[in-house]
C-alpha cells in the first residue's frame, strides 16, 4: 500500500498538454465501449482485457518482475486479438466503404416485399421451413455462388416452389437482389455465437451468420413451428404476423433513402453512438413494435 502511495506521489500533474491527451484518450475509450457493447465478442474480449490487466496488478503489487514482464509481452497481441475477435464487424465496416446508395424503385421493392411476406406466411401456415436473405448494400457474391442460379422476378409463388419438400433446392437459402430471385440452395454462414437458444435450429443460426457477415436482412420460417423470425444486423427477433413482418421490410429496407457518406455507413455498422448501440441491440423488436399496434 506504501508503494502505492509513494508511485501515485510520484506522477507529475499534468499541463495542459496532457489534460488534452487524456480528454483524447477518454473519448476513443468511450467509443471503443460503444462498440464493444453493440457485438457478440464483447464478453471474450472484456474477460482477456481484465485477466490480463489483474494479473498485471497483481504481479506489479507483490514484486513478481519475471512473470510481470512476461504478462506484457502478451499486450503486445492485444490489437490482434480485437481484430480477430470482431472480424465480422469490422470486415462488414470495410465493405461498406465504396459502396454507392441503391437506386432501386420504390414501386418494385413494395412488390418485393410483399411476395417475401406473402410467401412467409403461406410456408408459415403449412410449417414449410424457409430461409430468405434480402440483399443491401453489400454484395453478397460468394454467397450466391454456393447456390444455384435462378434469376427470376421475385414472386409468391417461386418463392413458395422452391422450398416445397423434396424438391431439389428446399434445404438452402434463397438471395434475393432487388426485384429479383438471384439463386437458391446456397449455403448460409453459420452463426458462431454462444449462448444462442437450444430451440433455434440451422436455420435460424444460417440467418444469424448471414446477417452478421453483411447488412442484409434475412427472413426465417421454422419448420417445426411455423414461426416467423427476421435476422437483422446479427440479432433475431421472433414471433412476426403478417403486418409486422411488412412494416418491418418497409422500415429497413425503403425508409432513409438518402445518399450516406461511406463514413456515415462505416459508422452506422460500427454503432459509434448511442442511437446506433440501441438501434443494435433492440432494432426488430422495438422498431417494429411501434408500428405493430
Amino acid at each position: 500500500m506504501e508503494r502505492l502511495i509513494e508511485l501515485m506521489k510520484a506522477v507529475p500533474a499534468p499541463g495542459v498538454r496532457g489534460v488534452v491527451e487524456i480528454c483524447v484518450l477518454a473519448v476513443l475509450i468511450y467509443y471503443v465501449i460503444l462498440f464493444f457493447r453493440g457485438t457478440g465478442g464483447a464478453a471474450v474480449l472484456i474477460g482477456f482485457v481484465g485477466f490480463l490487466a489483474a494479473s498485471l496488478m497483481i504481479t506489479s503489487i507483490f514484486n513478481l518482475y519475471a512473470l510481470n514482464w512476461l504478462l506484457s509481452k502478451f499486450t503486445v497481441a492485444f490489437p490482434l486479438a480485437v481484430l480477430i475477435i470482431f472480424q465480422p464487424e469490422i470486415r462488414r465496416a470495410l465493405a461498406e466503404l465504396g459502396k454507392g446508395p441503391a437506386f432501386t424503385t420504390t414501386a418494385s421493392e413494395s412488390r418485393m416485399i410483399e411476395c417475401v411476406v406473402q410467401a412467409a406466411m403461406m410456408l408459415a401456415d403449412r410449417k414449410i421451413g424457409a430461409l430468405v436473405a434480402i440483399q443491401r448494400e453489400i454484395g453478397t457474391r460468394s454467397i450466391i455462388e454456393t447456390g444455384t442460379r435462378i434469376e427470376s422476378p421475385v414472386s409468391t409463388e417461386l418463392l413458395a416452389q422452391l422450398f416445397y419438400p423434396n424438391t431439389p433446392l428446399h434445404d438452402g437459402g434463397v438471395v434475393i437482389s432487388g426485384n429479383t430471385v438471384m439463386a437458391a440452395g446456397c449455403l448460409f454462414p453459420l452463426s458462431q455465437r454462444d449462448g444462442l437458444s437450444t430451440e433455434l435450429g440451422m436455420r435460424h443460426r444460417a440467418g444469424l451468420g448471414m446477417s452478421e457477415e453483411t447488412d442484409a436482412v434475412v427472413v426465417v420460417v421454422s419448420e417445426e413451428t411455423g414461426q416467423v423470425s427476421v435476422a437483422y444486423r446479427g440479432h433475431l427477433s421472433r414471433e412476426f404476423g403478417e403486418d409486422r413482418l411488412r412494416k418491418l421490410l418497409i422500415k429497413v429496407l425503403m425508409r432513409g433513402r438518402r445518399a450516406r457518406s461511406p463514413l456515415k455507413r462505416v459508422k452506422d455498422q460500427l454503432d459509434l453512438s448511442p442511437e446506433g448501440v440501441a438501434k443494435t441491440e433492440v432494432l426488430t423488436k422495438e422498431e417494429t413494435k411501434s408500428h405493430a399496434g
